[in-house]
């Protein structure tokens, strides 16, 4: 057996993951959750009933729902299919609490740019590790546009949301990278009275602006610079949401951590914005095609063919500046991968990893310690030297979704056993079926 939840294990939550040969046969992942979020946004602010195939069955993506049908939404669930019963623009109503995200940052921060031009007090908030991320980035442009908004005196959650409709249009310049502001901004510019335009530093992923279009709204880009038409009257629309690249991303590197492995993975999202890890691996001699490539709601798809092949004289992965938005939620997968292959990797200008669900530095920089890799966290990033052989070891998920499974990857490829513990449940909040899926391209 790859993956133990024996009985012997004191901790409940944890998993024993011993290695393998390979990764054979083929598999989907279920729909991506940054799309899923952004579809049941739009599709309850627009008129009439949308339905969205393959919705993500993250527990992010359900707290986005939960938060809707508070706010008056009809939402009903059939499997991995939504359907959303949109109350057009002004049809929000006051919910009778709080609202709970959860452990959902794009549910709080693209919320907030919705709530923002609703003539309601509302307030957010989640669970500790979420009420202990940055939100006063967020507050600040929509307080801008005319929103009352509160936090606490740490610039975090709760935020107390008093919106106003319509919003003032702003030319707004964001401080740093971040695809949930820009999208909290651009749905606030729903609500405002004339074109309220966002320039990024660099391009982040950019599925809002793409769905946006898809619903019926107007949205201009020149160069890095967006604008969106406020006023528009958003039409329902069905939608297949493609697989989640972010979740696919941890087979992709199994298959390429171990020769001979033969693995496909179908219907998976590949916008431009999120296939840096991709073009990554490409980069050190990875073997990965795509086939059956084509448009689904404005986002590309197609299927993925990894082999695993012996890789020699790998360089050092380096990563910084501009192409570490493009990376970020797969930055601790790639050191995990390095450190299977023996290869070395510098990261910097990644201090964004230090305020995830986890400080997803210190936790890969101490999980891969315990493997026996050599590296030295930096207050940005890590120093990975190569040479090492992972050796099997008892490892934490750090309650991170992303961590955890990337100490699966590193497990995989490390002589003997490794003990996650926090290996179950953290995985639910971005891909439930994780382990499942795993186990059944094993060898």
């Amino acid at each position: 057996m790859v993956i133990d939840g024996s009985d012997n294990l004191a901790d409940r939550d944890s998993l024993i993951v011993s290695p393998i040969s390979r990764v054979k046969g083929e598999l989907r992942v279920p729909g991506d959750k940054s799309i899923s979020h952004r579809a049941a946004m739009l599709s309850s602010l627009a008129r009439g009933q949308s339905i969205l195939k393959n919705f993500s069955s993250a527990q992010d993506c359900a707290a986005t729902l939960k938060c809707l049908q508070s706010l008056g939404i009809g939402v009903v669930s059939d499997g991995s299919t939504i359907v959303v019963e949109g109350t057009g623009p002004v049809g929000l109503q006051q919910p009778a609490r709080e609202l709970d995200a959860q452990n959902s940052g794009t549910t709080m921060r693209l919320l907030a740019g919705i709530l923002a031009g609703q003539p309601f007090p509302v307030t957010l908030t989640g669970d500790d590790s979420l009420r202990a991320r940055p939100m006063l980035r967020v507050a600040e442009p929509l307080r801008l546009m005319g929103a009352q908004i509160e936090v606490e005196a740490s610039g975090c959650a709760p935020l107390r949301i008093k919106g106003h409709r319509p919003l003032q249009p702003i030319h707004y310049q964001l401080p740093i990278a971040s695809a949930q502001i820009k999208s909290a901004v651009l749905l606030a510019g729903l609500a405002a009275d004339g074109i309220t335009t966002i320039k990024e530093p660099s391009q982040t992923r950019d599925h809002t602006e793409r769905m946006l279009p898809e619903f019926g709204a107007q949205i201009t880009r020149d160069g890095n610079t967006l604008g969106i038409q406020g006023g528009a009257t958003l039409r329902a629309r069905n939608l297949f949401i493609p697989g989640d690249i972010s979740s696919a991303a941890f087979f992709v590197a199994a298959a390429v951590a171990l020769p001979g492995s033969d693995l496909f993975i179908r219907d998976v999202g590949l916008n431009r914005t999120r296939t840096a890890f991709l073009s990554t691996l490409r980069a050190i001699g990875a073997d990965i095609t795509v086939s059956d490539e084509r448009l689904e709601g404005g986002e590309p798809v197609g299927t993925l063919h990894i082999r695993g092949a012996e890789l020699k004289g790998l360089a050092t992965v380096e990563v910084s500046g501009d192409a570490v938005p493009n990376l970020i939620d797969e930055l601790p997968l790639l050191a995990f991968l390095a450190a299977s292959l023996g290869s070395e990797m510098a990261l910097s200008d990644a201090q964004e990893l230090r305020v995830k669900e986890s400080d997803r530095i210190a936790a890969t920089v101490e999980n891969l310690s315990r493997l026996g890799a050599r590296i030295e966290e930096r207050e940005d990033g890590w120093r990975l030297y190569g040479g090492s052989k992972l050796q099997g070891a008892g490892l934490s998920s750090f309650g991170d979704h992303r961590i955890a499974m990337s100490c699966a990857v590193a497990a995989l490829v490390a002589e003997g056993p490794s003990t996650i513990q926090g290996a179950r449940n953290s995985v639910a909040v971005s891909l439930p079926e994780f382990w499942t899926l795993l186990e059944s391209v094993t060898e």
